[in-house]
């Protein structure tokens, strides 16, 4: 066998030597690291330093990164394959060079799109009291009236939540009670009424 290959190497041409010398290594890497994505081997972080609390708070997901190692590793791997193939198919030089760049960089871009898209689905799981208003809520603790102090209130905004409330009821709203959320106070303090008033 290993004189078979030997024999099928010292027949190829020099491009086609260079294309295998592109797709066998690189379709190993790309192997690996597909195994190791997988199974929680992709590490791309580092530790960071110092205050970082300003560009976590606008943060919008990944951007659009078209070079980078696994791109790379992509592209290397797609290039290898297609310019083998495209030789086989009988094509001249000068086309398989443009086929298999051709191929490799539509395998970068489809890569970068899946990691940029991916990156967009994060969610930073801040409370927006604005999608209160209009839901209706179960009174947890009694709300005193005339906003005579803090009751709370069980609702279900981005998940099921307890939070403070008050109201302009001339009667207090007792544990159990059906409310509906009319305004928030404050940014912090959902406005309630009785239900059905």
């Amino acid at each position: 066998m290993i004189l078979s290959i030997s024999d099928a190497w010292q027949t190829m041409s020099l491009l086609e030597k260079v294309y295998w010398c592109f797709a066998i290594p690189f379709s190993l890497l790309f192997v690996i690291q597909l195994v190791l994505t997988f199974f929680g081997g992709d590490i791309d972080a580092t530790e960071a330093e110092g205050d970082v609390d300003g560009s976590i708070e606008h943060d919008t997901g990944i951007d659009f990164q078209f070079l980078t190692l696994k791109n790379l590793i992509a592209f290397f791997t797609i290039f290898g394959w297609a310019g083998i193939a495209s030789l086989d198919a009988g094509l001249s030089a000068f086309v398989t060079v443009i086929v298999s760049t051709m191929a490799g960089l539509i395998m970068m871009t489809i890569m970068a799109s899946i990691a940029y898209f991916m990156g967009k689905l994060t969610d930073d799981g801040t409370l927006k009291l604005q999608n209160a208003i209009g839901k209706t809520a179960s009174v947890y603790l009694t709300i005193p009236a005339k906003r005579g102090g803090l009751g709370k209130v069980q609702i279900k905004v981005q998940g099921m939540r307890t939070l403070d409330a008050l109201t302009d009821e001339d009667n207090a709203l007792p544990t159990g009670g059906i409310v509906d959320v009319v305004d928030i106070i404050n940014d912090e303090i959902l406005l309630v009424k009785k239900s059905g008033n």
